[in-house]
């Protein structure tokens, strides 16, 4: 498996994940969201580079729940709630959202 970005073959598993976190570069979101139809807005974004802190910080991909409350500590409560991060990631916040971030699949998602 893999994906094509900058001219580069990506190495991915079977669900799309970057195998090799430091493979990651924004254009790598880029190129998976347009893959699934879905323009990247600042609010994505938002998502995407919180995640990727939270995973240098704490060395996991959160599910869904502790991402929920992780943003509504971090970026307000109008935005830590399962509507509005389902909105900008219909396929599952963590999940998609973690995706796009070049982090590995959540623990506890299906």
């Amino acid at each position: 498996m893999g994906l094509q970005v900058n001219g580069k073959t990506l190495d991915t598993d079977e669900e799309g994940y970057l195998s090799n976190l430091s493979d990651w570069e924004p254009e790598v979101a880029q190129v998976m969201a347009e893959a699934d139809e879905c323009d990247l807005t600042e609010n994505h974004w938002e998502v995407i580079n919180f995640l990727r802190s939270y995973y240098e910080e704490y060395q996991i991909a959160p599910a869904v729940r502790v991402l929920t409350k992780a943003i509504g500590k971090k970026l307000g409560k109008d935005k830590g709630n399962s509507r509005y991060l389902y909105q900008l990631y219909p396929y599952g916040p963590a999940k998609q959202a973690c995706k796009y971030a070049g982090l590995p699949k959540p623990t506890g998602c299906v």
